[in-house]
């Protein structure tokens, strides 16, 4: 029914809008018209009634009346009116038929004025009515032969005519024309749509392994990338199922917030319709990121499929830029550092929205919170370690928080065909999943479709989804569920150095070349000490640039002259070039009883004019090298040193300060799939019958 209802509607914008609104506009009037139409459909029964009410409500001069009337109208919303959108189709005049449609509008009570708002749905009234369409639009949303009410169609027998449309139906029609309306202006075609299959499946893992600790009682449920609100919607049924087979008593609160106008409107104007005007309170406009409307709240629940690949540039300038960013959902206390940030490249901020769950997760309950949400594959391994995305990863599993992920099939949703992941997380594991990951792969559990719809060419059915959701909730090992140490998935990256070895050119020419450049820097007592260190080792190259150092400042130690560190560089950068058989640079000599010798850490134990002292080498950056050690490495970080790189570079060691910890996952690493080899006498036989075909063909030319 609903894909007869999407189609009428579309044939609307065909029949009414082509000659004056270009292909791209028309959702600027068949989305808020189909809202609109929604409401006044749901309001009729009750039309009179709220007149009625008015009359008495004025004659009293009472002020405030939306509270009342709106309790006659039994929704969230009503209309003043004396109009219903029937009522306006048969306007001939123009001009009359605008006045009395914008009186229609203005009707609306508050909550809806804000919907028509961020539709700027008002902007297009004079198009429509130059141009002498807004009365075919008018009289085709109120045709006969679709019901956009709450209520069934019935005929003179009283038999079902037209079925209700209940709300999920209507969000999902909602959903459908935006895919179309994406689709015919090359946008992003279901760039707010997360099919309905996969959102069931994410319900199921949201709920399904937590259904013994759900109790009477008040339940909050959060989407900070609400699009339409069909994860809400599907999520709140899901729960009120659950309850019910369980003789649960619930209540349920959704909250959401969307960044999008449209989208907004229509997540309101669902809300509205539920009847609960709390409800559509709790959506809030605005960026998730930059202008968090829900930061004092926690939330029992939370499911998203926030945007991947999206820049949020923007939203980072307002919090203050990547270096000054303070906001506490994403830098944080961990591991006693009070600065850590979990703040990513500004060309993908996916991560973002789950640091923005994490924040708001219930600490006191028995329950805590449970988050599930959708990413890329960017999300699992993207960022090197102590960057914000590798920091996120390594704050929820060094938490304790990360129960799984589950790698959905390719080609899921309407305009990607890239893998995506469900990420589970949840602050109360039960005692058999505490310091473990499970990690799902579901890429094979799929039904195909059949006709492609975009990208997408499968789905998940019923009996899908409950494979996918009991091989979470069984947490056992097969072929597709893994489960590791959290600590399978953290390294450490280490900094290796290894010496910089310098010699000193000191022939003539190379001392008349650096002349010159001291004359150019007009600094002829610094040109005077290299004419007389030439001098001293007699115009030879030396092979060490410690023994060089010392004469220099020796001399000019002796002449009275300081050397500034602008001095020091000219003469390293000009007379001193890279040579693997000169001697290791020194860059300090620590004093005796200060420290022990450490070689692997870069403190060394060497002789110096007879005598031994600690020393530190200058490193050579272009010799610099990373390693990343697996945080189970047995021995680690000294054991793999040891064993991996001393070997081949005896002179090496670890910059210490530079040390980092990271952690990403690869699921083609725990899943990988060989291809199975051909038989090498199924191969032979091949090329045998290929080699006769061959000669057969060359007699055949040779022949003719």
């Amino acid at each position: 029914m609903d894909n007869q209802i999407v189609n009428f509607i579309w044939s609307i914008a065909d029949d009414c809008l082509r000659d004056v609104y270009v292909r791209g506009k028309y959702r600027d009037v068949i989305l808020p018209m189909t809202v609109i139409r929604r409401l006044d459909a749901v309001l009729e029964p009750t039309k009179e009634a709220v007149l009625q009410m008015k009359e008495k409500l004025d004659k009293a001069g009472i002020v405030n009346q939306t509270p009342a009337l709106c309790s006659v109208s039994g929704q969230a919303f009503c209309n003043t009116s004396p109009f219903m959108l029937k009522d306006l189709k048969s306007r001939v005049k123009q001009q009359q038929l605008k006045l009395d449609f914008i009186t229609y509008l203005d009707g609306f009570s508050p909550n809806v004025q804000e919907i028509l708002e961020k539709f700027k749905f008002r902007n297009q009234i004079d198009t429509m009515i130059e141009a002498d369409i807004l009365g075919a639009v008018i009289e085709k949303f109120v045709d006969p032969r679709i019901n956009l009410s709450v209520e069934p169609v019935l005929d003179d027998n009283g038999e079902v005519k037209l079925p209700a449309l209940e709300n999920h139906t209507m969000g999902s029609i909602f959903e459908e024309l935006i895919h179309k309306f994406n689709e015919e202006n090359n946008e992003q075609a279901g760039e707010h749509f997360t099919p309905r299959h996969v959102v069931e499946l994410m319900a199921d893992i949201t709920f399904l392994p937590v259904v013994d600790k759900i109790k009477d009682g008040s339940y909050l449920v959060y989407d900070g990338a609400c699009g339409t609100g069909g994860m809400l919607t599907i999520a709140e049924k899901r729960l009120q199922e659950l309850a019910k087979e369980n003789n649960k008593q619930i209540s349920i609160n959704l909250y959401g917030q969307e960044i999008n106008p449209e989208t907004y409107a229509i997540t309101k104007a669902d809300m509205l319709l539920k009847g609960e005007g709390k409800q559509a309170d709790n959506i809030a406009y605005g960026s998730t990121l930059s202008n968090d409307k829900f930061s004092t709240t926690n939330f029992d629940f939370m499911l998203s499929n926030p945007p991947y690949g999206k820049s949020w540039k923007t939203d980072l300038n307002k919090l203050g830029g990547k270096e000054h960013i303070t906001d506490p959902r994403f830098v944080v206390t961990h591991n006693n550092e009070s600065n850590f940030k979990m703040i990513p490249r500004s060309s993908d901020g996916q991560l973002l929205f789950l640091a923005n769950k994490i924040s708001k997760m219930k600490q006191n309950t028995e329950l805590g919170s449970r988050i599930v949400e959708v990413h890329n594959g960017s999300s699992l391994f993207t960022g090197d370690a102590g960057q914000g995305e590798s920091n996120l990863r390594r704050y929820i599993i060094e938490n304790d928080w990360l129960e799984a992920i589950i790698a959905l099939p390719e080609n899921m949703f309407y305009n990607t065909g890239i893998a995506t992941f469900i990420w589970v997380v949840a602050n109360r594991k039960p005692k058999h999943r505490m310091g473990k990951v499970q990690l799902i792969d579901a890429t094979d559990l799929k039904s195909p479709l059949r006709k492609n719809q975009g990208n997408k060419n499968c789905e998940l059915t019923p009996e899908i989804r409950k494979v996918i959701t009991d091989i979470l909730i069984k947490f056992e090992e097969n072929d597709k569920s893994k489960i590791f140490d959290n600590k399978e998935f953290g390294y450490w990256k280490i900094i290796v150095e290894k010496p910089l070895r310098l010699n000193v050119d000191l022939s003539k020419e190379n001392i008349e070349e650096f002349s010159k450049i001291c004359e150019e820097q007009k600094d002829t007592e610094l040109m005077d000490i290299i004419y007389t260190l030439g001098d001293k080792f007699q115009h030879k190259k030396l092979m060490n640039y410690n023994l060089f150092l010392d004469e220099l400042k020796k001399i000019a130690s002796n002449l009275n002259i300081k050397l500034s560190s602008k001095r020091l560089k000219l003469v390293k950068n000009n007379l001193a070039k890279v040579d693997e058989a000169a001697e290791k640079v020194i860059k300090r000599i620590i004093k005796p009883g200060k420290v022990e010798k450490n070689p692997l850490y870069g403190l060394f134990n060497e002789n110096i004019e007879d005598e031994y002292h600690i020393v530190e080498y200058e490193a050579d950056s272009n010799l610099r090298d990373t390693e990343e050690i697996p945080l189970l490495h047995e021995g680690g970080i000294e054991k793999f040193f040891k064993d991996e790189v001393l070997p081949f570079n005896k002179d090496a060691w670890i910059d210490k300060s530079k040390t980092q910890i990271g952690y990403k996952i690869s699921f083609s690493k725990y899943f990988y799939k060989p291809i199975k080899l051909r038989d090498l006498n199924e191969i032979k036989e091949d090329i045998k019958i290929l080699e006769s075909e061959t000669d057969g063909l060359l007699n055949e030319i040779i022949g003719g």
